[in-house]
């Protein structure tokens, strides 16, 4: 009889609302209007195949920043409950899944309707309705003169952080609060804020530059990242976890070993990019073909951002001890995502570098994992 009365409560809690409605509504308009006026770096994005290149405001750090602010005195004057998320994660979660659904269909229909040339709004029909869906029909879709695809990602990351804050008021509100949660909303804090101090690095990014923009990135961006990264949090919000001061150092160790090798070898494929000749851990750049960098991190393995990012997974869920599988749900569903991404990469690389992307492998033998992968 429980299980039912839990079944029933599940599945009422995971119907769309229109109470979830005005927090959407709210999200996305406050985030058209500080990416459009706040102050930001105007960055260049990666020239496209017809040589014409996107420009980014990379405001991302002052926009989140300022609506932190204004969402702490929006709760400490009464206008707006801390716990508001929380309170209704599975009826956002529905309500999200479904706006995503109906944007990507606009954006397929839009897409098709497309006269453009240009490489950014181009259509690409392949005549399969379910594949042009699931990836997208153009580059880079506008909408009143926002790029769509950039600002998803930066709604995604924003939206983790606003569920983690928001779990972490209700810990506090319970009197639930522990040391695993505090170490879980430190590394996920300071993950997301060096990820928009470092915002114009997505630029330059496969996604920005070569991925349509279609279901597959737009539940990614705003389903998947802020819903299943925070999963830990949900986690830990009903299971107390005490853990030993040996396994919270190696925690730490676990996450700046993940940050250094992630941010590290996006940095050097950054700077690359802008200036071929940039030193690499203060020597001239191995550079194969005259296009494939082989120094740093990216002379260890050919995809070794990928074991920065899989390791700072790790040390997301590692808070949560091991007593359950469920907090470890984001870095196998990374691993297996990574792999199939890693794949999917050198299929490309090899298309579209031939005789030079077999000289890299030679140079580079190791995917993700030098030794083992």
């Amino acid at each position: 009889m429980e299980s039912n009365v839990d079944l029933s409560f599940l599945l009422h809690a995971l119907m769309p609302s229109w109470n979830s409605v005005p927090l959407l509504t709210g999200f996305f308009t406050y985030l058209a209007i500080a990416g459009s006026i706040l102050p930001g770096k105007i960055v260049p994005g990666v020239a496209l195949p017809d040589a014409t290149r996107l420009h980014y405001r990379c405001n991302g750090l002052l926009s989140l920043l300022l609506l932190v602010a204004l969402l702490g005195i929006g709760a400490n004057m009464g206008f707006v409950s801390p716990t508001a998320i929380s309170d209704r994660g599975l009826e956002l979660l529905s309500t999200t899944f479904l706006f995503s659904f109906l944007v990507t269909l606009v954006l397929y229909f839009s897409g098709c309707e497309s006269q453009s040339k240009g490489s950014s709004l181009k259509p690409h029909i392949s005549g399969n309705l379910i594949h042009d869906w699931w990836f997208g029909i153009q580059l880079n879709p506008q909408f009143m003169g926002i790029d769509v695809k950039f600002f998803f990602v930066r709604a995604g990351m924003m939206g983790w952080l606003l569920i983690n804050l928001s779990i972490l008021m209700k810990s506090i509100q319970d009197g639930t609060l522990s040391q695993s949660m505090i170490l879980y909303q430190l590394f996920c804090a300071l993950y997301i804020l060096d990820y928009f101090v470092h915002e114009e690095y997505m630029t330059s990014t496969w996604d920005i530059i070569a991925e349509r923009l279609g279901f597959m990135l737009v539940f990614g961006d705003l389903v998947w990242i802020p819903f299943t990264f925070s999963i830990q949090g949900w986690w830990l919000l009903k299971n107390n976890v005490e853990l030993t001061t040996a396994a919270m150092v190696a925690n730490c160790f676990v996450f700046l070993i993940g940050y250094m090798v992630f941010r590290g070898a996006n940095k050097q494929k950054h700077v690359f990019k802008k200036n071929p000749k940039a030193p690499i851990w203060g020597k001239p750049p191995k550079v194969v073909g005259g296009k494939l960098l082989a120094s740093g991190y990216w002379g260890v393995a050919r995809h070794c951002n990928y074991l920065g990012d899989l390791l700072l997974a790790l040390s997301f869920s590692l808070p949560c001890g091991i007593s359950s599988p469920i907090p470890y749900f984001y870095p196998v569903y990374l691993l297996i995502l990574l792999i199939w991404r890693e794949r999917r990469d050198e299929t490309r690389c090899a298309d579209k570098y031939k005789e030079i992307w077999t000289e890299y492998r030679k140079l580079v033998p190791w995917r993700i994992l030098p030794y083992v992968y």
